[in-house]
């Protein structure tokens, strides 16, 4: 590492890491792409940095010379830390950040393109190639142990992040917050019941008996244990996989969930696919059995918009939403990613194949923006590519349902009172007890399943 460079030189500006969207609360620096004595441009990517969703080009927001790295690489970084020093080449550049929201006690900036949570939010186009290297980021993580740059653990607080729909650990009403504090009850361990899974006053109360106060976790030393071994192998708990575990245990405490599922025979569908591939209209286009489905479900969630919504449980409400944000759950290098389409309800089969060929990609290529991530008001879960028949996954807090499409294969089927070979599926939904009953969801899976058997009533919205 260089030598610390004085602050007081009026051109040398301080880049911290910026809020990166969502109240995430670090990041962990994977490597630079630049070195000390390296000249930047303006909005040149200086380090690339893994939050709990994904791979985050930081833009230098300064044109320069580097003259200090201040984390290496491997370190979590806290949102308003340090990052790096570089010599301004304009005293103007130096004035403005000399006039930064840092000085005023706001929160830091937002990373160019991702704003905090609360704007508006418009359903994403599809991007130029020119837009690929622009940073994305994901959901907030917060960890018990931060570790500096020299790699040594540290004691950290606990950083105030914002609510927001992905019903996360850091997601929180400032009442619940402030009882936590006073309660030194730690947050992660809090599954939140309020709106889209934000912790609540009760949800803080209810769990003093197995809250663990953050301190104590910060002072405690890596275990021998830890070690490698030829019987064992531990792996660190981080990024998306973190991020993953605490949504699934929110659900998991949180939701009373229940299940149905339909065995379908989809031998229409396929042939539909089949002939829709040989038109000028899809020929360019990657159609496959998952956009049928995702067709069929926005069909029926038209029809029982009572799936498509979210149990309030600070506000003791039912929220239904008359707008589809549609979640595919990914299996992505870094883990599960549920990115979803913005406003699927209003897109023709088309568009819907686009899009879902789009976020698939982007989400496992690890870029998926907090844009694609957030949202989500139903979700499809595709289990049927790993060759598995069938599935009972967890709803997403936030969301009412989750709907599993197993393996598509030829079976014997009873058709039109003959023993025939047909292509059959099982779709499979898992719900919140609480605002949906099971008449509901048979009769919401017996209308995607009908669809699915008679694809011609698509047609009018293909």
């Amino acid at each position: 590492m260089a030598q610390t460079v004085p602050q007081r030189d009026p051109n040398i500006l301080e880049f911290r890491l910026p809020d990166l969207g969502e109240g995430l609360a670090d990041a962990e620096l994977l490597h630079w792409t630049v070195a000390v004595g390296d000249t930047v441009e303006l909005n040149q990517t200086i380090a690339e940095v893994e939050t709990a969703k994904a791979v985050v080009a930081l833009p230098s927001p300064f044109a320069g010379r580097v003259v200090e790295l201040l984390a290496e690489p491997g370190a979590t970084v806290l949102v308003g830390a340090p990052l790096i020093r570089i010599a301004s080449s304009t005293r103007a550049q130096a004035e403005q950040a000399d006039s930064g929201p840092n000085d005023s006690g706001g929160r830091t900036a937002v990373l160019v393109g991702y704003g905090p949570e609360g704007e508006q939010v418009s359903r994403r186009r599809r991007p130029q190639a020119a837009a690929a290297t622009e940073a994305t980021s994901a959901p907030d993580s917060t960890e018990a142990e931060r570790v500096s740059a020299n790699g040594a653990n540290s004691t950290a607080t606990e950083p105030d992040t914002s609510a927001h729909g992905a019903a996360q650990r850091a997601a929180a009403t400032p009442a619940a917050r402030k009882l936590a504090r006073e309660l030194g009850i730690d947050l992660w361990y809090v599954a939140g019941s309020g709106p889209e899974g934000a912790v609540t006053v009760d949800d803080v109360r209810g769990a003093v008996p197995v809250s663990q106060p953050r301190v104590q976790t910060a002072q405690r030393t890596a275990p021998e244990a830890a070690r490698p071994t030829a019987r064992e192998e531990r792996t660190g708990i981080s990024g998306v996989r973190k991020r993953t575990a605490a949504a699934m245990v929110a659900s998991a405490r949180t939701i009373p969930q229940a299940g149905a599922g339909i065995t379908v025979d989809i031998t229409g569908s396929m042939e539909l696919i089949d002939h829709l591939r040989s038109t000028k209209s899809f020929a360019d286009l990657a159609l496959t059995p998952l956009a049928l489905v995702a067709k069929s479900v926005l069909a029926a969630l038209a029809e029982f918009p009572r799936i498509n919504a979210y149990w309030d449980e600070q506000n003791q409400e039912i929220v239904t939403k008359h707008y589809v944000n549609l979640g595919i759950a990914v299996a992505a290098e870094r883990g599960l990613l549920v990115p979803n389409i913005k406003e699927a309800q209003a897109l023709t089969l088309r568009d819907l194949c686009r899009e879902l060929g789009w976020l698939i990609d982007t989400a496992r290529s690890g870029v998926a923006t907090p844009t694609d991530l957030r949202g989500g008001t139903f979700t499809i879960s595709n289990v049927g590519v790993f060759g598995v028949d069938t599935g009972l996954p967890l709803v997403n807090p936030g969301e009412a349902a989750i709907l599993c499409l197993g393996a598509i294969r030829k079976q014997p089927w009873v058709y039109r009172d003959e023993l025939a070979v047909r292509w059959v599926t099982t779709l499979t939904l898992s719900f919140d007890h609480r605002l949906i009953d099971g008449e509901l969801a048979a009769r919401f899976l017996a209308t995607t399943a009908g669809l699915l058997e008679d694809p011609l009533t698509l047609l009018s919205r293909i």
